[in-house]
């Protein structure tokens, strides 16, 4: 009987003892929500990657980081020296550095690295195009040879599609790495990936190497995130309202007064890095008319959108680039913006005839339209307020919603007319991405391939010795894509975030353009 009840009570003490290790475990876990546009990327390898989540920033480190005032900061570079004719760079390196399997970071290194980016000749290859070789000057100090000065370099080499990977388990793992292991020098380690649920990041308690504009340079203070995907912006903020999850890393405007009527609950906001736009077809009829293209453009009424759907948060767009790049600066005449009386003289001009039903038509064809977005709630509602202003001027716009996280694969067959969607870049390169040539389908929703637009593309990307040269031919040639109307400018956000106050600590300041790994570093989870 004793030998019962002294055995009852050394069980109940371990089972005492495990209830609290376990909760001391949780209390250093925290749960994300990632933005609805990453909902379902396919890997973490950043080579080869066309699209990339919040997690990947963790998992790598780069070269360089940017600073909220987007200026250039030491990271796995602790310094570097463009040659005057920007015909090289020399970067000297952080010693120490090891990757998640062990092997050392060092020149060697850097070396093989750009020479797979290059090798491999995916969508990101342009991001290395201009650097000819690589010499490993000692243990710790590159030189990259460049075959033209490439103003843009710090900005690429900033970026997580350059993070800079462990090349031995790259070439051994091919197609599986990114999917099953991932090996880069980042401060968290991949633990589990289920594309299109969610992933576990777990802690690099060896990290010490954190980017400069990081007050901790690591090891990150929280042991384990798990990043979940979930395409419906509502659901999210209903996990996070009863607890299902901790943050959420994208609140669109019409759930932020309803994050903040919880008083457990606080929003975050940084500068916006977002556009919202309408792609438009120009492979399509009607929409290879440019007068029916612009015509399309000039109905959006930018100003009742940001009213209506966005509650007055964030700004009009009238161009393709955030207003905080200096190529956002066109013309005045090149932006666009809502004139519905140009809409309606250009569609009249067209031959489009306006009906007794408010539809236009022509030759007996009704102006009938497809009009694509994706499943979450705010992207369906601005959706309908574009169809609505469609109509306005006589388009009869009809809604396909597809899933978040298959609607790339949809634009891949070039089928859109129209589309409502957002991008999330803070570089002028973005104008490249989305409206080069040899890009159709995806991400050139649009199926632009101009001439023109490709000789003034050519340029920019490669013709320029400098950052003036290189931001006034980047000028031209957003510039002469908006006069192409490939796309109608609806909206800029703020980035905005919420997250669960009594459970996490967020660092009050975040020296970095977005909530990255500088901020995931000081986040804090409340003892």
């Amino acid at each position: 009987m004793t030998f019962s009840f002294r055995k009852s009570l050394l069980a109940a003490s371990v089972s005492l003892t495990a209830l609290l290790a376990a909760q001391a475990v949780a209390a250093q876990e925290a749960v994300f929500v990632m933005n609805t546009n990453e909902v379902g990327a396919p890997t973490y390898n950043p080579i080869k990657a066309t699209m990339l989540n919040s997690a990947s920033g963790l998992l790598f480190d780069r070269l360089v980081s940017q600073a909220a005032d987007l200026s250039y900061q030491p990271w796995l570079a602790d310094s570097w020296e463009e040659a005057a004719d920007g015909m090289a760079w020399t970067f000297k390196l952080k010693q120490g550095v090891k990757f998640h399997n062990g092997e050392p970071f060092n020149a060697a290194t850097v070396k093989a690295w750009i020479e797979l980016f290059k090798a491999a000749e995916g969508e990101n290859a342009y991001m290395a195009e201009a650097i000819a070789s690589v010499e490993v000057v000692d243990d710790y100090t590159v030189k990259f040879v460049m075959s033209r000065p490439e103003p843009n370099l710090l900005y690429n080499l900033s970026s997580t599609f350059m993070s800079v990977v462990e090349p031995k388990s790259y070439a051994a793992l091919g197609d599986n790495y990114g999917v099953t292991e991932v090996y880069g020098t980042g401060p968290y380690k991949l633990e589990s990936f289920t594309i299109g649920q969610e992933t576990v990041l777990v802690r690099n308690d060896d990290y010490t190497w954190g980017p400069a504009v990081a007050q901790n340079h690591g090891p990150a203070k929280v042991e384990r995130l798990t990043f979940r995907e979930i395409p419906e912006d509502s659901t999210a903020f209903l996990e996070l309202k009863t607890g299902g999850v901790d943050f959420l890393l994208s609140v669109p405007a019409d759930l932020m007064a309803e994050v903040q009527k919880e008083p457990n609950l606080a929003v975050l906001t940084m500068a916006g890095q977002d556009v919202w736009y309408m792609p438009i077809n120009v492979t399509k009829a009607p929409f290879d008319d440019i007068r029916v293209r612009e015509a399309a453009a000039k109905a959006i009424n930018q100003e009742e959108i940001l009213a209506s759907v966005f509650g007055g948060v964030g700004a009009v767009d009238d161009t393709f680039l955030i207003s905080a790049l200096p190529e956002s600066h066109v013309a005045e005449s090149a932006k666009i913006k809502f004139d519905p009386a140009r809409s309606n003289a250009l569609l009249d001009e067209a031959g489009w005839v306006m009906g007794a039903d408010g539809i236009r038509s022509k030759d007996g064809q009704p102006l009938k339209v497809s009009l694509w977005t994706q499943s979450d709630s705010i992207f369906r509602r601005l959706t309908e307020v574009v169809q609505a202003e469609l109509k306005a001027v006589g388009f009869d716009a009809e809604i396909t919603t597809f899933d978040s996280s298959m609607i790339r694969d949809q634009y891949k067959t070039g089928e859109q007319q129209l589309a409502v969607r957002s991008y999330n870049w803070d570089n002028a390169d973005i104008v490249d991405w989305f409206f080069g040539g040899d890009r159709l389908g995806y991400p050139n929703v649009s199926m632009f391939n101009d001439p023109k637009a490709e000789e003034l593309r050519a340029t920019a990307m490669t013709g320029s010795k400098n950052m003036a040269e290189r931001i006034a031919n980047f000028t031209a040639y957003h510039e002469y894509v908006l006069t192409q109307f490939p796309m109608a400018p609806i909206y800029q956000p703020v980035q905005a975030f919420a997250y669960n106050k009594d459970h996490l600590v967020v660092p009050e300041t975040i020296n970095a353009p977005s909530f990255g790994t500088a901020a995931f570093l000081d986040l804090e989870v409340k003892e």
